[in-house]
């Protein structure tokens, strides 16, 4: 039994600030990540199933040609105000009290996988970037060419990342600045008047054939003096959302991924439905609902308008107060929070 404890080890930025009282960072088993308690490691068996196992919506989805729509245009680049702007997938545009933020950029095709709609601009014109946020390892999230095109058209740009990100980030772009942080950490390279933290997910990682949860995943809260946003990365339903709630307080803006879920043996344990992503969002007692990973690869079973659809249904319900679809490129001011 003595020797079995000697494969477990808890990992954190130690020179970060953790806002969990007690918590002695992320839990690793013989170096590999647990999805927080338990080692994850997701079955090979259930791709070959998935492969062998025939869509019952394969003619929906065969006839289902949506894409979200683009709105062209530069212009919330050169604004000033706060605001939310969707690039597609996970990737979003934020500027809040006039600090700029990336999230997981995945601006191209993708290992096999086509982009299935454009982007607003052109990747390069993406200036006057602070911050990239990156919230685990998955090349959809933490895509290499995106990281150079942003990082050669903001040569000032910092990379706030997960627990072991670093070698990733040095292999793909040696010159850029980093941070890595664990679960329920602050970052500390932000400036005063914003607070950055990186909280949890239920996911995993792997990039290659030997690095299975070699490297953190997590989500992201940006707190400033008069609002907070969440950030979900990947991940499935668990009770962190209400954690989250609990140590940082509502999220006045959630962008909340939807998408990605079918069929349920394969993608439960990484991925969350509408309807889970609603639950989430009320956990974490959320104001402005802005859905995610949809739409822009070809991930899942499911119909590419199906995620719109049920959360419109939902929304009809009255059990989602705050939904805002917009579209790719399409600014959604936060002016409500200030």
């Amino acid at each position: 039994m003595k020797q079995r404890n000697n494969h477990i080890r808890h990992v954190k930025n130690d020179r970060l600030a953790t806002i969990k009282p007690g918590y002695k960072g992320n839990k690793t088993i013989k170096g590999q990540f647990a999805n927080g308690e338990e080692l994850y490691n997701p079955d090979f068996t259930n791709v070959i199933r998935w492969q062998f196992t025939q869509n019952p919506q394969r003619q929906e989805k065969k006839q289902d040609t949506y894409t979200p729509p683009v709105q062209q245009g530069l212009d919330f680049i050169h604004d000033d105000k706060d605001m939310v702007v969707w690039l597609g997938h996970a990737s979003f545009f934020i500027r809040l009290q006039g600090i700029t933020f990336l999230t997981d950029p995945a601006f191209f095709d993708i290992s096999f996988m086509k982009r299935k709609v454009g982007l607003p601009c052109q990747p390069e014109a993406l200036r006057n970037i602070n911050f990239i946020l990156l919230s685990h390892g998955h090349r959809d999230h933490l895509d290499k060419k995106s990281i150079q095109t942003v990082f050669s058209s903001n040569p000032q740009v910092k990379a706030l990342a997960p627990l072991q990100a670093g070698n990733l980030l040095r292999g793909i772009e040696p010159q850029l600045p980093y941070q890595e942080a664990g679960w329920f950490q602050k970052y500390d390279l932000v400036p005063d008047h914003l607070e950055v933290y990186f909280m949890p997910a239920s996911h995993w990682h792997r990039r290659g054939v030997t690095d299975v949860n070699k490297v953190l995943w997590g989500s992201f809260v940006i707190k400033t003096p008069t609002m907070a946003l969440y950030f979900a990365g990947d991940s499935a339903f668990a009770p962190h959302f209400a954690e989250i709630e609990d140590l940082l307080g509502p999220m006045d803006v959630c962008l909340m991924p939807v998408g990605a879920y079918k069929p349920s043996f394969l993608m439960s344990k990484s991925h969350m439905n509408p309807h889970e992503a609603v639950k989430a969002y009320n956990h974490l007692r959320g104001g402005m609902f802005i859905p995610m990973h949809y739409g822009t690869f070809d991930l899942s079973d499911e119909p590419a308008s199906e995620p719109v659809r049920l959360l419109e249904q939902i929304a009809a319900t009255g059990a989602l107060q705050g939904l805002r679809i917009p579209a790719i490129g399409e600014p959604v001011l936060l002016h409500d929070f200030a």
